[in-house]
């Protein structure tokens, strides 16, 4: 169990490896020529899942656009909280970014009792890169094929059914949670280190359901190894077409989405965060990418590291009310 002890000297250490390894440059000397070494992408979950996936796919067009490679080093654990420490104490020099998502940006903050980190504060955004519905999938095995017979089993057997998420305080966990809420069952929430462990055990029967986002699920539910039940957007994906919202197939009001962005140690020289910004506009604009992002279930979104900021105070201060209903600690 990570408590906060042992989350801040791991930290610690990982922090005085970084340096050892990079060496130290201060921001204004390093902007000119930036960058002029490999940048290490911090992702918070296990290789495998959508955040992970969406992290390689922007580390390669970074690596292609300013010529120096950008490695992805994922840190699961503690809620994503491992992963943000370390970038949070990283040098800010460029060279360790954070590539994360909803979850342990918004939610993770208001669910431990204390961090290491200050979570408004830490970082500086760089680029709002995809937002992503979820899907609500279960076994084939469970003969469950619409909604409104997962909650008819639900209630029958209060307690029973298990949902897996890719963490403590992710989007889907939450989404589980509004589930929960909005539909009036009892189901107990079982957390994974990244999407896909958490697919693994749901194909094995392990858990019953669980909300995750497309790039992951489409292509088990296409594989006929999932069946998927409904998105949790207001419309339907043009994916899985015949596929209903989660309003339309009876639970009024539900909206989650998680989304992915890149950002810096907040102390980062804001040369070398716009030269970022330039170089992922770039990125986001090759048919290529937008394909890519789009045949999973993504939608490229962009703009300003002022308009990431914004959005992300925003969505801080919304998830943190829906954390907080949902009374989710972590410790």
């Amino acid at each position: 169990m990570w408590n906060t002890y042992t989350v801040s000297k791991y930290v610690r250490l990982l922090a005085l490896a970084s340096a050892m390894w990079f060496g130290m440059s201060t921001p204004a000397a390093a902007a000119g020529k930036y960058p002029d070494r490999p940048v290490r992408l911090i992702v918070p979950y296990v290789a495998g899942g959508s955040t992970d996936s969406t992290a390689r796919l922007v580390a390669k067009g970074l690596s292609d656009k300013l010529n120096v490679p950008f490695v992805v080093v994922n840190m699961p654990g503690a809620g994503g909280q491992i992963a943000h420490a370390h970038v949070a104490n990283a040098p800010a020099d460029g060279y360790t970014l954070l590539f994360s998502a909803a979850g342990p940006l918004t939610v993770t903050p208001h669910s431990y009792s204390k961090l290491s980190y200050d979570p408004l504060h830490a970082f500086k955004p760089i680029k709002l890169v995809a937002t992503a519905p979820l899907l609500l999938v279960v076994n084939p095995k469970s003969g469950i094929k619409n909604v409104q017979a997962l909650i008819n089993d639900a209630k029958k057997n209060p307690n029973k059914l298990t949902f897996g998420s890719f963490g403590v305080g992710s989007a889907a966990h939450l989404a589980g949670e509004l589930f929960k809420s909005l539909a009036k069952v009892n189901i107990v929430h079982v957390p994974y280190k990244g999407s896909a462990p958490a697919l693994t055990a749901l194909m094995a029967g392990q858990i019953d359901m669980m909300f995750d986002v497309l790039v992951t699920s489409l292509p088990l539910v296409q594989a006929g190894k999932l069946v998927p039940l409904a998105v949790t957007s207001q419309s339907r994906v043009p994916e899985l077409p015949n596929i209903p919202t989660m309003s339309e197939a009876g639970i009024k009001g539900f909206d989650a989405q998680t989304w992915f962005g890149l950002l810096a140690p907040a102390k980062t020289d804001n040369a070398i965060v716009q030269k970022l910004s330039r170089a992922l506009d770039a990125v986001m604009a090759e048919p290529n990418f937008r394909k890519t992002i789009a045949a999973q279930g993504m939608e490229v979104k962009g703009g300003t590291p002022a308009q990431f900021d914004k959005f992300f105070h925003s969505e801080y201060v919304k998830w943190g009310k829906v954390a907080k209903a949902a009374n989710i600690h972590m410790n």
